[in-house]
């Protein structure tokens, strides 16, 4: 999540240090791994100059860029649970942050309510892109399964293919381990395509099914 202006943007160091008495200032050149995914969490931190890349690395190596950061702004939130770095976070240009220690988050939170209230409307932002993604990734889950159960149970029938059972969404919905608002969301969508027709509960099939939802 990038924001042109961070709730930091108008604090100097002197400020941020009367915030966060802890706290120290670190610089880094450019394309420097500042945190790495999986470290254990333990400071947050807050752009004073420069610009991030927060970043997530797949199993073949390859980088997902979740967002870039700048000036004002912070990472390193989930520093509250003391759980491992959720990212990677990289540097685009030299940087300088101010680092404060787990120790100092909830005096800071206290002190600052603008903080406080921007935290919780980012990860406010953050549980409702991550719930759109695990219900994306169901959905295509299901689809796949949906796929091949037409596959698997349609029959040759006066030069089309049927499915020979008259089956209710929810009948298919139970046979595909999916919901039956998913099942209705994949018809609609197939049948708008042209690829299926559903006529009192039994569905042919036009043409071949996209691998892929």
């Amino acid at each position: 999540m990038s924001h042109a202006v961070g709730p930091f943007a108008n604090l100097d160091e002197s400020a941020l240090r009367a915030l966060a008495p802890h706290g120290a200032v670190r610089s880094f050149s450019k394309n420097a791994v500042v945190v790495s995914e999986g470290d254990e969490t333990d400071s947050l931190y807050i752009l004073l100059s420069g610009r991030v890349k927060a970043f997530v690395s797949e199993e073949d190596g390859r980088e997902v860029v979740l967002s870039t950061i700048g000036v004002g702004d912070y990472f390193g939130e989930l520093v509250l649970d003391g759980g491992p770095r959720s990212a990677s976070i990289m540097t685009l240009e030299p940087c300088r942050f101010f680092v404060i220690p787990r120790g100092d988050i909830e005096g800071l939170l206290d002190r600052n309510p603008a903080f406080a209230r921007h935290l919780i409307r980012m990860l406010i932002g953050k549980v409702r892109t991550l719930t759109q993604k695990v219900l994306d990734l169901a959905l295509k889950d299901v689809y796949g399964r949906f796929a091949k159960f037409i596959d698997e149970n349609a029959v040759e029938q006066n030069r089309t293919r049927v499915v020979p059972e008259r089956l209710t969404q929810h009948d298919i919905a139970a046979r595909i381990g999916g919901s039956r608002e998913m099942v209705n969301r994949i018809v609609k969508d197939l049948t708008a395509g042209g690829y299926i027709s559903v006529d009192a509960k039994q569905i042919t099939v036009h043409k071949k099914l996209p691998s892929h939802w």
